[in-house]
């Protein structure tokens, strides 16, 4: 005859899941029905997650989290910090793994180095103007602006008519027209002016300040507050979802946070016009990979992960509730219909992100980029400055 205490002892303990760390970019909104996917699959693993927002405050974030051991067994690998992780060894080499082979090639070598795949990279984006459709045609705006000038104009007629015109994210760097203009007089000069600076054939203050001076006219004209500074990311779509101003700086992960705010709006996308008419460009790049920690304690986990992260399910879960223009080979995004004006722009590659450009010190150079920036927008100083801050900056990182 059993004894109760025997008969306890009988029963076999249930095993405690495997705790992975994630450390992401994207805030939970967006990623939550990717882990919940995730760990439906996967029971013998959940996901501790945690984010902080692009792009300085994640990469500086990751960075101290790192340099402390503390880091995430997961995190996201970017054009701000690639290099840093990779020579400093911090992000495991994914070549192997049979989930690389479903990436886009422009994908694998956005986040690679010497042949070696170091970030899975799962989508592109192109980054432009978004307009409220009902905003702009009160002031009669029948087609978008073929020019910078029209674009300045239509931002007048708007501020004119009391609608405050646009929102860029300048605390946050996220800097729409000002990169597709660089982009575009880059691409004008043969698409390698990087190359050119980076070698000391040319220089940032005279290949910037052009694009720099035609971006500075939307405060130096009084068509934005110089109070945009104080705008989070999160705050200028909300202003834009519930119909506070009419235009803004945007990518296709701010889609559908504007239509869970406001589900009726209509609005749409617009390339950025140049300082010619007809000449257009986007800011854009491979988006952001997942990486796994060199020092990670759960590599069979972290693998396990990424390889959900790449199937067709997972993509399409991230697809839907990020907005972002998957690249996989084995699943096909259904794409936004505010899309549509600059989808072709980002199939032919018209799409300009200095940071994925730069060939080193992106980090310290993005740092002092959105701060020499921020003190234009501000009045502080004039655009040929930032120029000569970036190459005093370059110098330094020689």
């Amino acid at each position: 005859m059993l004894i109760a205490g025997s008969l306890l002892a009988a029963v076999p303990a249930v095993a405690e899941p495997t705790h992975l760390s994630f450390f992401s970019w994207d805030n939970e909104q967006v990623m939550k029905p990717v882990i919940a996917a995730f760990e439906e699959a996967n029971p013998d693993i959940r996901i501790d997650f945690s984010n902080a927002p692009p792009v300085n405050e994640y990469v500086q974030t990751l960075q101290t989290r790192l340099l402390s051991n503390t880091a995430a067994d997961v995190f996201i690998i970017a054009a701000e910090n690639k290099n840093a992780l990779i020579d400093g060894g911090f992000v495991k080499d994914l070549s192997g793994y049979d989930f690389i082979k479903t990436m886009n090639p422009q994908n694998r070598a956005a986040y690679g180095a010497d042949g070696k795949a170091y970030g899975l990279s799962l989508a592109s984006w192109g980054g432009g103007i978004l307009y409220n459709k009902a905003l702009t045609d009160k002031v009669g705006m029948t087609e978008p602006p073929k020019s910078w000038d029209e674009f300045l104009a239509l931002a007048k007629k708007l501020k004119d008519a009391g609608i405050t015109p646009y929102y860029d994210g300048v605390q946050s760097g996220n800097l729409m027209p000002l990169y597709a203009l660089i982009g575009l007089a880059f691409s004008k000069e043969g698409g390698n002016v990087d190359q050119k600076i980076f070698s000391g054939q040319t220089s940032f203050e005279k290949e910037w300040t052009g694009p720099l001076s035609l971006y500075a006219k939307l405060y130096d004209d009084g068509l934005i507050s110089r109070d945009v500074l104080g705008l989070s990311d999160d705050q200028i779509v909300n202003e834009f979802a519930t119909s506070k101003v009419a235009m803004m700086g945007a990518g296709p992960w701010n889609l559908p946070a504007i239509r869970g705010i406001n589900p009726q709006i209509e609005m749409n996308f617009m390339a950025v016009p140049g300082p010619v008419s007809g000449e257009s460009f986007l800011s854009g790049a491979p988006s952001p990979g997942y990486a796994i920690n060199s020092a990670t304690e759960h590599l069979q986990q972290a693998e396990a992960f990424l390889t959900f992260l790449a199937s067709p399910e997972a993509v399409k879960l991230y697809h839907k509730s990020s907005g972002a223009i998957t690249t996989t080979a084995d699943y096909k995004p259904d794409l936004d219909p505010a899309l549509a004006a600059i989808y072709a722009g980002i199939e032919a590659s018209r799409i300009y992100l200095p940071m994925t450009s730069w060939p080193r010190a992106q980090d310290a150079l993005h740092t002092e980029m959105v701060a020499q920036i921020q003190n234009m927008v501000a009045g502080g100083i004039k655009p040929a400055d930032v120029g000569k801050a970036l190459d005093a900056k370059l110098a330094d990182s020689q």
